[in-house]
């Protein structure tokens, strides 16, 4: 087996080889490589592959086998036979001339039975892998939002069953081929188990380098597939290889620089001008509600209503024309039916106003894709961003803009959200207005036909009034522009993103295995994650980590203590703990004596520290003032139980007094609380939230789930080593 380093660099590829063979095999207009032309390819990027040779007759096989080395393997060499042992074409473990030739004769026939029509080029006589090693994938695919990736996973006859598999961008570097090897949940089997040896990791990464190189630097290959690859301590081999090719690159996307999309976004969202096409006196109209709440939610810039039947809307002028607007204009927002669109926008284009937010459905979503692409056109002609279409319009809090049809919401603080669904949207305002939370920015997105969540990512991540940002979708135009954007922006506020769909990419057909483990939710998953980004596993997940997260300091090491006064309590936060990640401290003698000194003999220091329920309030100050002021502790869970002893609203507000005291000395921990008891906790869960307490009644799940999600940032953001 070889050993690899991790080189990177083009010169060490034989490229012109590549390109030699892949353009052969397009004027042949075949879509697979047969073996011998795959391992021609691997030659040429250092992927150490067995020694072997092409047959085209029985005696050929045994000259080869003869001049390889027995034991060997035969298999079928066809572009029409993509899985050879299903077609019967695989034989291993041949160790006389006599088995060889027979073999070559089976594997002929068993070809020909199962595709009368398939072409037969020969059989790949290979030298037999040596025993031992563990089995494993290493392969590249065209994803559709992300483009080339490179997975690393199990491999053998189990890996689609196992789907212990792992994705990166490619091309990867050697630190990102060595985080995969430690992403799976058989991390350990590569680290040697049982007194087995340990895998060269330094080999099997470059191997998923050179893999993850070959796919970013040919366009048309589609598919990679090397399963399986024996990884020992001595090195890496690829018993197996297949690779798939495409029929023509995807089209490009139309890219803005950073620059460019900070000062489109900055007009959008801080506009000093709007204009409303298709502004109404009529009540019930779209336009008029827009007026209506641009109005009534006091934004101090110009607005200009433009209805070509209106002198007079609302009390503002109206123009017949956007061209008739005096001044600049920052956003024009279209309240007309879909048909009109295109005919406005051109108007909008030359009066040159950077940003139309369309309201109007009938777009893509209907199945009018020309229409749609007609008005992208338009823009892309004039140099206008397009918001939507088929939206709900947006809300800009700081700046007191209210532009869209719904009701209206101006509790200005911390948290961005975006939607690609105006039903989801309209959760998200509801969420907000009932549990209080401050936002900055509520923007539809709709059909996404141009502004879409990295350009609002990249302006959010710039913005002082957003400490958070929250994204639900359903897919992602650009998922490397995205990444590229939450690369940028995860160092400075999280990035939560609820991921709809999970399984709609499954209905895509794969040749490969890597092909088929990638057609699920597992290549979004991975590299969101690579981002940094926190995923939310559903919309009240997205929303609560929304709203925690800019209430909890950051924290400064991992270790985490639970006080409760219940040891049911207790026992649920300890797995709720385990379950997002998260290290239970053990408790140092010294620090349980003092513990110990709070609490009755019947209470549990250690760690859960159960102080039992019937403590008065001295007790959890005393408890929750001890576990702020030991450096060694990082973060608090409290578990409170409802007794009269300690009521709720003494509980909550003698915790916020102590939060608030150590926060004014410098010392800022997370704190969170989970409440069990009556109905009275609501209102006390509530207080602590608002004093810098994540609180939640009649759960131990969400206020650790939070915790968690604060961790994952802060570790994403190298916060938190």
């Amino acid at each position: 087996m070889a050993h690899e380093s991790d080189q990177t660099d083009q010169t060490n590829y034989d490229t012109a080889a590549v390109r030699a063979v892949l353009d052969a095999a397009r004027a042949e207009g075949r879509s697979a490589l047969t073996a011998p032309e795959g391992k021609l390819i691997t030659d040429a990027y250092g992927i150490p592959t067995p020694a072997e040779g092409l047959a085209e007759c029985a005696d050929d096989a045994v000259a080869l086998a003869d001049r390889i080395g027995f034991p060997v393997a035969l298999k079928i060499v066809s572009p029409d036979i993509l899985h050879k042992t299903d077609a019967g074409g695989v034989r291993v473990g041949l160790t006389s001339a006599a088995e060889v030739r027979g073999a070559f004769t089976a594997i002929v026939t068993n070809a020909r039975a199962y595709d009368p029509k398939a072409r037969i080029k020969g059989v790949q006589v290979q030298q037999m892998v040596p025993a031992g090693g563990q089995e494993v994938i290493v392969g590249a695919v065209t994803d559709p939002t992300f483009g080339k990736v490179v997975a690393f996973g199990l491999g053998g006859v189990l890996v689609e069953v196992l789907k212990d598999i792992t994705f990166r961008l490619a091309p990867a570097s050697r630190d990102d081929a060595l985080s995969m090897l430690d992403s799976i949940r058989a991390a350990e089997v590569l680290r040697g188990v049982r007194g087995g040896a340990a895998v060269d990791r330094e080999a099997l990464a470059g191997l998923v380098v050179r893999v993850s190189r070959l796919a970013a630097d040919f366009p048309e290959v589609a598919e990679v597939d090397l399963n399986p690859v024996f990884a020992s301590a001595s090195g890496v081999l690829a018993a197996d290889v297949r690779i798939l090719l495409s029929d023509a690159p995807p089209a490009e996307r139309r890219r803005y620089s950073r620059e460019e999309i900070l000062t489109a976004m900055r007009r959008l969202m801080q506009p000093r001008s709007v204009t409303v096409i298709g502004a109404s006196n009529e009540q019930g109209k779209i336009g008029n509600s827009v007026m209506r709440n641009l109005i009534d939610g006091g934004f101090p810039g110009e607005i200009h209503p433009v209805n070509p039947r209106s002198d007079d809307i609302l009390g503002r002028k109206a123009y017949k024309s956007v061209t008739d607007v005096p001044g600049e204009v920052d956003v024009a927002v279209f309240a007309i039916p879909a048909k009109f669109v295109p005919a406005a926008l051109e108007e909008v284009g030359r009066k040159g106003i950077p940003n139309a937010v369309l309201i109007p459905s009938g777009f893509a979503e209907t199945g009018e894709h020309e229409l749609q692409d007609r008005i992208v056109a338009i823009a892309e002609e004039h140099g206008v961003r397009l918001l939507g279409p088929n939206i709900y319009g947006y809300y800009s809090t700081w700046q007191d803009l209210c532009a869209t049809f719904c009701t209206p919401y101006d509790v200005k603080g911390p948290v961005a959200l975006t939607s690609q669904s105006g039903g989801i949207g309209m959760a998200i305002l509801g969420f907000a207005r009932t549990t209080r939370t401050g936002v900055s920015a509520i923007v539809g997105l709709g059909n996404k036909s141009d502004v879409d969540e990295d350009d609002l990512l990249t302006y959010f991540g710039e913005d002082p009034n957003t400490q958070c940002i929250a994204m639900h979708l359903e897919d992602l135009k650009d998922g490397r522009a995205f990444v590229e954007a939450a690369r940028a922006t995860v160092p400075k506020k999280p990035v939560v993103v609820l991921k709809a769909g999970r399984t709609a990419a499954g209905a895509k057909a794969a040749g490969s295995h890597t092909g088929a483990l990638a057609g699920d939710d597992a290549v979004y998953d991975d590299i969101l994650r690579q981002a940094g980004v926190i995923r939310a596993p559903g919309l009240n997940e997205m929303l609560e980590y929304a709203r925690a997260l800019p209430v909890l300091p950051t924290p400064q090491g991992d270790n985490v203590v639970i006080i409760t006064g219940a040891g049911g309590s207790g026992v649920l936060l300890s797995d709720a703990i385990v379950d997002n990640g998260l290290s239970l401290m053990e408790i140092p003698p010294d620090l349980d004596a003092a513990f110990r000194r709070f609490i009755p003999p019947f209470g549990a220091a250690g760690n859960p520290v159960d102080i039992t329920g019937g403590e008065p309030p001295a007790t959890y100050e005393a408890t929750i003032r001890l576990g702020l002021e030991d450096p060694r502790i990082h973060a608090l869970v409290l578990g409170y139980w409802h007794t009269i002893v300690t009521p709720p609203m003494v509980f909550a507000e003698l915790t916020a007094r102590v939060v608030e005291e150590f926060r004014a000395r410098g010392i800022h921990k997370p704190v969170v609380a989970s409440l069990a008891g009556d109905t009275e906790v609501e209102e006390a869960s509530q207080y602590l939230f608002e004093h810098g307490v994540v609180a939640y009644p009649y759960t131990t799940e969400k206020p650790v789930a939070v915790l968690g999600a604060k961790y994952r940032w802060a570790r994403s953001a190298g916060l938190l080593t």
